[in-house]
């Protein structure tokens, strides 16, 4: 068993850590508002301090899962950043959606003090994170990734090296990419079916196992037909995502025409007023059309 830190205790990150003392490590936290660190250690019997820097003293791993680059490198550098409290040898695992930039920066800073960095984005959500189901996409040193890998099991079930520093946030990338473009496809066939008179849970009981079958269709169409959206990632993260995306892509070159114009339905979805609603509802934005 080890000793952890864990940096941010949002939707994501509170129950991520609590999986590490139900696995029987030993966590002290620190999150931006005490009081909802002070309520985890009440909660989960772990402890709770009040910089980044004092969590992560002793700590063989700390994780990170906050806001984006800012706030990550809030947690990480200066006087009370985790680097100044964290000891040679200790592994940093950020769990936090930033650019492979930013990850970068912070890799090299770490290693400068003999400390690893590992990034390593999750998916799967609110859920994900609370039944301990994470998919987490890693970058970072081989020997690095294989220490730490045991610690993330704790609320990963899928967990995977796919690179150096940087390969992890890429590949969240990818999965952002991917959602997009398939919660925009989702919200169309549905909102189609509602204009045809169409019973929606009666379609997707009839289509969810063929080829157009998907875990968001599985588990929103329900949502997306009873017009409720407060039941995973929220649409103002996914444009902070999808901006990395974009900015990512201006700079290797790849083409993403689709994610573009997604982005910008997001956009509107945010001047609904729905920017803490979940990514499905892009579907909201195709009945204010009507």
């Amino acid at each position: 068993m080890a000793k952890c830190a864990f940096l941010g205790l949002g939707v994501m990150g509170y129950p991520m850590a609590g999986h590490l003392v139900a696995k029987g490590h030993e966590v002290t936290v620190y999150n931006r508002t005490a009081s909802k660190a002070e309520a985890w250690a009440k909660e989960h019997g772990g402890r709770w301090a009040a910089t980044p820097r004092e969590a992560s003293e002793g700590a063989e791993f700390v994780m990170a899962c906050v806001g984006n680059d800012d706030d990550l490198r809030s947690v990480v550098k200066g006087d009370d950043g985790a680097l100044a409290g964290m000891s040679d040898g200790a592994i940093f695992v950020d769990h936090t959606t930033v650019s492979a930039a930013v990850t970068r920066e912070l890799h090299a800073e770490a290693l400068a003090q003999n400390i690893s960095f590992v990034d390593a984005p999750v998916s799967g959500g609110q859920a994900g994170a609370e039944n301990g189901v994470l998919s987490i996409m890693c970058g970072g040193d081989v020997a690095a990734y294989s220490t730490a890998e045991p610690i993330m099991q704790s609320y990963g079930r899928t967990v995977k090296r796919l690179g150096d520093s940087g390969a992890g946030q890429l590949t969240k990338m990818v999965n952002q990419i991917c959602i997009a473009g398939l919660v925009q496809g989702l919200s169309e066939g549905l909102h189609f079916a509602e204009k045809a008179g169409l019973d929606i849970r009666e379609v997707v009981d009839v289509i969810q196992g063929g080829a157009a079958g998907s875990w968001q269709m599985v588990n929103r169409h329900e949502t997306m037909a009873d017009d409720h959206f407060d039941h995973g990632f929220a649409v103002d993260w996914m444009r902070k995502d999808l901006g990395i995306c974009l900015d990512t892509a201006d700079e290797n070159g790849a083409s993403l025409p689709v994610t573009a114009l997604i982005d910008q339905f997001y956009k509107d979805v945010q001047k609904l007023g729905g920017g803490r609603w979940d990514t499905s509802s892009l579907i909201k934005r195709l009945r204010a059309l009507d």
